[in-house]
């Protein structure tokens, strides 16, 4: 294995997490900093108020996304399937 396929692979590999990733952190922090700004507003200091709308939004966010995360996912798997035998050599 040389440096460069090491080097690669693992920015593939970042790169397909941040993109699998991001989207669901981003609306994750979207609806905290909107409940926040609610929570300042209104004066309502309960804790638990951010969880159950977070968890809501992030579990439509990943049932929208679903299809393209797989095939994201799917192409990756593919890709480093294609790189083994690059090891052999």
């Amino acid at each position: 294995m040389t440096e460069e396929f090491a080097i690669q692979f693992l920015s593939d590999a970042i790169y397909t997490t941040l993109l699998l990733a991001g989207p669901i952190l981003i609306v994750a922090l979207a609806v905290g900093l909107l409940i926040s700004i609610f929570q300042a507003v209104t004066s309502i200091n309960e804790m638990t108020l951010t969880f159950i709308p977070k968890i809501i939004a992030v579990i439509i966010v990943m049932l929208i996304m679903l299809p393209w995360m797989v095939k994201t996912l799917e192409e990756f798997t593919i890709k480093v399937f294609d790189m083994i035998p690059m090891l052999m050599h």
